[in-house]
């Protein structure tokens, strides 16, 4: 199995930038695709941004492309989500994940708030 641990959340002004950070657990990490997901207060968790495993392929949100830029680093079993041009909207809690372990165990994620 793997677990994750999510960091790098904070205050931040309407377009500024953040960057994320997903540690996790496990020796199926590198074997994994995963994914950078959010939940806005008074909505479903909901994609932002997945990555395969090898690093190569990534896929996002409308709302985020050409803003935000996942990557990962599999040796120190680390994947970034790298977040430009922050708009209020892009408020919620971000979790990171990997697709084929169910998505039902999730870390505490990270708190993301941007201020208009």
């Amino acid at each position: 199995q793997v677990q994750f641990v999510e960091s790098g959340g904070g205050l931040v002004q309407a377009g500024g930038s953040l960057r994320l950070s997903c540690a996790a657990s496990g020796s199926t990490f590198s074997s994994r695709q995963i994914g950078w997901y959010r939940q806005a207060p008074g909505k479903q968790r909901a994609m932002v941004a997945l990555i395969g495993a090898s690093g190569t392929s990534t896929n996002y949100a409308d709302s985020v492309k050409g803003r935000f830029t996942i990557s990962r680093d599999n040796a120190k079993k680390l994947v970034y989500l790298q977040m430009n041009s922050l708009k209020p909207e892009d408020t919620a809690v971000y979790y990171c994940n990997a697709p084929s372990l169910g998505l039902r165990s999730w870390g505490q994620g990270t708190q993301v708030t941007v201020a208009s």
